[in-house]
């Protein structure tokens, strides 16, 4: 089935579902990428959450810390298949705004081993990672540098 081309202004459709957002194409593939990356991303955050909150409750649990640092794990590869895919597929390079990311998923990715051995660093970790995932998530919105 094809659907007939309308255009609206900033953004254009047509059957072949490809869509344009000022002079660049934004495919399903694109689309994909971007579900990678945000799965990645919510897998990140849920094993924060289950370290962090395993340290408040005084809890030695052995099978969340090892599922936490599974999920953690496999949530920061996915974050960085789907950001590389979406930079290499929307034709941005290696912007300065990327490269801090980066730093902050690398930062992530130490500070879950954080999570881990030092519970007492329970409250700082949660509102430091919080603050760091803001960080990230403006820096993907406005691209400052």
């Amino acid at each position: 089935m094809v659907f007939q081309f309308f255009d609206c202004g900033h953004f254009k459709f047509s059957g072949n579902c490809f869509f344009e957002i000022e002079k660049r194409e934004f495919s399903l593939d694109a689309l994909f990428y971007k579900l990678i990356h945000l799965l990645g991303v919510l897998m990140v955050f849920l094993a924060f959450g289950g370290l962090i909150g395993r340290s408040l409750l005084g809890v030695d649990g052995v099978r969340l810390k090892k599922l936490a640092g599974i999920t953690s794990g496999i949530g920061l590869i996915l974050v960085l298949v789907g950001g590389f895919g979406l930079l290499g597929k929307l034709g941005y390079g290696f912007p300065g705004w990327a490269v801090v990311k980066l730093v902050i998923w690398f930062v992530f990715g130490g500070l879950i081993a954080v999570a881990n051995r030092k519970p007492s660093l329970a409250i700082p970790l949660w509102w430091g990672v919080l603050v760091l995932g803001l960080l990230a998530a403006c820096l993907a919105l406005w691209k400052p540098f």
